[in-house]
């Protein structure tokens, strides 16, 4: 492989080292304002949008044991990589791509899953990591708060006033 492509493949590489998920854009029609609009909102996620050609993302992701994506590697793509918030990353992208109209999300990969189209979005839907968390958290510690109001009225039952 010439020098110029190996150091494009090292480069895909480590985007794709760095980040648990990868989502794949057609960016078909983008200009670079819009490119600009979506990197600006990626960027409070710690993502990261790329503009990368199939085959050099085709051999990344071989070389990376990333599932076979060369089904969805047609047309122009676009990838998006990094940050922790891949519930957040795919609102952004999912809500950007409805309001342009001219994006439009392929595929994805999580945790070495292929995610379809309908997965990316479904996954748009999900709260983010401390969203779960604050849930998780808030079912914990009702059932606590409520058995302590219990033993609080038990206790100022008992207690008659004097």
């Amino acid at each position: 492989m010439r020098a110029e492509k190996q150091f494009l493949v090292d480069e895909v590489a480590a985007h794709l080292a760095n980040s648990n998920y990868l989502l794949l854009a057609n960016f078909t029609g983008v200009t670079v304002e819009d490119a600009t609009a979506v990197r600006n909102q990626l960027r409070p996620h710690g993502a990261e949008y790329h503009v990368v050609k199939n085959s050099i993302l085709n051999i990344a992701a071989k070389g990376a044991n990333l599932p076979d994506i060369s089904a969805h590697l047609s047309g122009h793509t676009a990838i998006v990589t990094g940050g922790n918030n891949p519930t957040g990353v795919a609102k952004v992208l999912v809500t950007f791509f409805k309001d342009f109209s001219k994006l439009e999300v392929k595929a994805g990969v999580l945790d070495s899953k292929i995610l379809t189209k309908a997965e990316v979005e479904a996954l748009s839907k999900l709260p983010s990591l401390d969203g779960i968390r604050a849930q998780l958290l808030s079912l914990l510690s009702t059932p606590a708060s409520s058995f302590v109001r219990l033993l609080d009225a038990k206790r100022q039952k008992d207690e008659k006033p004097a």
